[in-house]
């Protein structure tokens, strides 16, 4: 099978799409895969360190407030679609997967306007642009949350999850004493995503001289951009601070209750192993749809909300101290979580993909 993946822009659609990506070569030795990406996001540097191989578009997204600029975005637009189509041309693949971001739109045009099979997901409750354009070019459409179907009727739509999930329910525990934690103290995750966030962090540093005395302990992961945010502040010792790390799914397992945004990829992994939480959506996305994201998530009982303007270290302590007093709450919470949770999505992508490509539906999950 010969497949080409495009996502791009932030972790919350390439990791999706890595997770597909490792599913179908699991159930296909002969799996050739090429991935579409941008000259300048993330996934330029991430998905060749991976090892495969990779083809950079330059590509750039709409400018929602200033549209007298988007006049260069369009010409980039209709340039992408040649350069893609040659590619595709050489590459010759079965299918093509749009995972996310504005540069899956002109790589699923051109495979449509190939002839060429077309498999879109969407991971947020409120489709983005891009998909809302592709819907009616894809040959099947996948979506992470079931509030998300009435925005493809007459569309060949299925409830699939999100394709994290699953890697985030298979992953093993990880061993505590990695990060200096103790086995008897309940463990709390800070961590506002790959992009992190300017407001929560101010407010973290102002909640962390509070932290000192708590019987938890808090793994706070900074990211990069804002490590040095922390430069001078004193850090207790049932705090550790790390920029990033390479095995949150792992740490998930130990996690009794996780302080995050409400990115897609975020709700399938702490769903899928029950994961309480505290959701602090960002308001800086298209259509809100964090918010949206977390309200499913606060409507089902396995996590508490606090919107950003709303946030201060009162607030966040208080929410905090009343859960990890709370058992019951955390376990119920949890029990909650978990049965919003898909654990099989990267297997019910793959076979449908997997049938696209075959003509049938045949596939065996």
């Amino acid at each position: 099978m010969r497949i080409i993946v495009s996502a791009g822009g932030t972790g919350g659609h390439i990791y999706p799409a890595l997770a597909i990506i490792n599913k179908l070569k699991e159930r296909n030795k002969d799996l050739e895969v090429l991935y579409i990406g941008t000259t300048d996001r993330m996934e330029k540097d991430l998905i060749p360190s991976l090892g495969i191989p990779y083809k950079g578009i330059e590509m750039k997204g709409l400018n929602r407030k200033k549209l007298f600029k988007n006049y260069q975005v369009i010409k980039s637009f209709r340039n992408a679609i040649k350069e893609i189509k040659i590619i595709m041309k050489e590459f010759k693949p079965d299918v093509v997967l749009g995972i996310g971001g504005y540069i899956t739109a002109p790589v699923v045009i051109a495979a449509h306007s190939l002839g060429i099979k077309t498999f879109i997901h969407e991971q947020n409750s409120i489709p983005g642009l891009s998909n809302k354009i592709l819907k009616r070019k894809a040959s099947k459409i996948g979506v992470s949350l079931e509030d998300s179907l009435k925005y493809f009727k007459h569309c060949d739509v299925e409830f699939t999850g999100n394709p994290r999930s699953e890697e985030a329910y298979e992953a093993k525990p990880v061993d505590k004493k990695k990060y200096g934690f103790h086995n008897d103290k309940k463990l709390v995750v800070f961590v506002m995503g790959s992009l992190g966030s300017y407001t929560v962090t101010n407010v973290i540093i102002e909640s962390i001289p509070k932290i000192a005395n708590k019987d938890y302990e808090v793994l706070l992961i900074t990211g990069k951009r804002f490590l040095e945010n922390y430069d001078g502040i004193k850090i207790p010792k049932n705090i550790k601070m790390v920029p990033l790390i390479d095995d949150m799914l792992n740490v998930l397992k130990k996690t009794d209750l996780i302080v995050t945004r409400a990115g897609a990829s975020t709700i399938a992994e702490i769903t899928a192993v029950g994961v309480p939480a505290i959701m602090i959506p960002s308001p800086h996305v298209t259509h809100n749809h964090q918010e949206k994201n977390a309200e499913v998530l606060e409507n089902n009982g396995c996590a508490v909300v606090i919107k950003e303007k709303e946030l201060t270290s009162e607030k966040l302590m208080s929410t905090i101290d009343s859960l990890v007093k709370d058992d019951k709450k955390l376990k119920k919470m949890s029990e909650l979580s978990k049965k919003l949770g898909v654990k099989d999505s990267a297997t019910k992508i793959a076979c449908i993909i997997e049938d696209l490509v075959s003509g049938d539906k045949k596939c065996k999950k």
